[in-house]
């Protein structure tokens, strides 16, 4: 007997585009089929982390049943980097229009930005890309049975979806996460915009107010300002984007003021106030307390694990309320029959993480009994992106190790050194890699520049098949690219290598061919 899924499901402003986003992801006439006897797996969780590893557990002969109680494609396709990077690239469409004048190309005075149709386009391709995600390409081209509904483990082997058992061999939580609480007084009373709720907005802010500095905070500050609000951007720190190097904080930080955007370092908000419309926020910044008149706030602090009501205690799977739900290295709990993947467990919260990770966890769940060894999580070599103007791309050894080893050699080479960057009038930014003391071994690298994210690639696959600078000096580059400032870097390491005992062997051998 088949059970009809929860429909109350639906996204703000509910038009054209939402409905169809709804009807891909969490269709009101869904009817959840009836469980098999047994799965070979069972996953809790539609984001990017279940549905890879539901859909590559399928097309290997798994029997898989994937359990959404929201909308299938997670915080990704649904309040994260669609929606966002869609925000984001009409937001650059609005700064290159301002600044046509650069490259002889006149515009009238003032740019006018219609933000309902920014928004509006948003949800268009939103909805288009949501039909990779849909609940009826999984289940027909996958074979994956989709239910949905609320998710707990009652017993060793099994999950329960409302009130229908579906047993399983082994099961994989990917519950991913939710935007951090502040617990700032009057915070709640005021209301306020997480990454969940901002992309519901049809009328900018004029006064936009964000709490946080880290890649969320400052993507959306970049974006609103552009798009015509005045933002104010607070951070508790000493400076934006924190985890990164320090040269790309005070890059961004003095390309975020040239932009208009009001940055408050070293700001503790205290207490929020409502008069009428406006929102008074109060905060601390050199023992003084200061205020800030807004029309909307946007909370952008972080995530954390979404692992409760899971009935996680019935099976022994141990989870921390900030760390998630712990597991090794194999991606196993503390049951080892059960597996965690993603946000709700791991400490890189991208999208391409968890499609990585989730790739790990099918060899480890499935076919580590044949002999086929396990993979480990550290094996990644990871990259991130946090997609501002310039964007800032990194990957290897976070900058805070970075920034305290010694056995190391940096080398860095400004976008203003490359040809196509001056010629595309994109000269904020560098490359900065470091190798290790005595060897050409990468151990990390970061990027600045318009398109770092697609930059970013040539060194991690160099670092995953263990090459050097020495190889990406050799390879040959299309002049005039951004991307020869890789190549370029990397000459400066051949060079360091000509020392002054090389340089004095080589005069003598070419002074000794000259000789009659």
């Amino acid at each position: 007997m088949t059970q009809t899924a929860p429909n109350s499901v639906s996204v703000l402003p509910m038009d054209t585009y939402n409905q169809a986003l709804v009807s891909n992801l969490h269709p009101a006439d869904w009817q959840n089929p009836v469980a098999a006897e047994r799965y070979n797996l069972v996953v809790i969780g539609a984001g990017t982390a279940g549905l890879v590893t539901a859909t590559g557990a399928a097309m290997l002969g798994a029997k898989v049943a994937l359990i959404e109680q929201h909308l299938m494609g997670g915080d990704c396709t649904n309040v994260g980097c669609v929606p966002s990077k869609a925000m984001i690239r009409s937001a650059r469409a609005v700064q290159d229009v301002r600044q046509a004048h650069r490259f002889g190309v006149q515009v009238p005075d003032g740019v006018q930005v219609d933000f309902a149709q920014v928004m509006e386009r948003l949800r268009q391709v939103r909805a288009d890309i949501s039909q990779n995600d849909s609940a009826r390409r999984i289940q027909d081209e996958y074979g994956v049975d989709i239910f949905f509904g609320k998710a707990a483990f009652s017993g060793a082997d099994t999950v329960m979806v409302d009130e229908q058992p579906l047993r399983f061999q082994k099961a994989a939580i990917a519950t991913g996460s939710s935007p951090v609480q502040l617990p700032i007084e009057g915070l709640d009373e005021a209301g306020y915009l997480t990454n969940e709720t901002v992309f519901e907005l049809t009328e900018c802010p004029p006064r936009l107010a964000i709490i946080g500095g880290g890649y969320i905070g400052c993507e959306l500050a970049q974006t609103f300002q552009r798009l015509g609000s005045q933002v104010t951007l607070l951070q508790r720190g000493d400076r934006i984007l924190e985890k990164s190097d320090p040269d790309v904080s005070d890059l961004m930080q003095r390309l975020f003021r040239e932009e208009g955007i009001d940055l408050k370092l070293d700001a503790q908000a205290q207490r929020i106030e409502r008069h009428g419309q406006e929102k008074v926020i109060y905060y601390q910044q050199e023992n003084a307390t200061h205020t800030v008149v807004v029309d909307e706030i946007l909370v952008g602090v972080g995530r954390q694990p979404n692992s409760q009501d899971l009935g996680l205690e019935q099976v022994g799977v141990e989870a921390d309320p900030k760390q998630g739900i712990c597991i090794n290295d194999y991606l196993q709990t503390t049951n080892p029959r059960i597996y965690a993947v993603g946000d709700c467990c791991m400490r890189w919260q991208f999208t391409h993480a968890a499609d990585a990770a989730a790739r790990i966890l099918i060899q480890n769940a499935l076919f580590a009994p044949l002999g086929i060894g396990r993979r480990r999580l550290s094996s990644l070599t990871m990259p991130w992106c946090t997609y501002t103007d310039p964007e800032v791309a990194h990957v290897g050894l976070p900058a805070s190790e970075v920034a305290q080893r010694q056995d190391m050699r940096t080398f860095t080479l400004p976008l203003a050194e490359v040809d196509r960057a001056v010629i595309d009038g994109e000269t904020e930014g560098f490359a900065k890699i470091h190798l290790a003391a005595n060897r050409d071994q990468i151990l990390a690298a970061t990027v600045v520049a318009r398109h770092a994210g697609e930059m970013i690639n040539e060194i991690t696959l160099a670092m995953e098949k263990s090459l050097g600078l020495g190889a990406i000096a050799q390879v040959i580059h299309p002049y005039p690219t951004q991307a020869e400032v890789m190549r370029k870097a990397a000459d400066e390491y051949s060079l360091s290598r000509f020392t002054p005992l090389i340089k004095k062997l080589a005069a003598t051998w070419l002074r000794w061919r000259r000789s009659p």
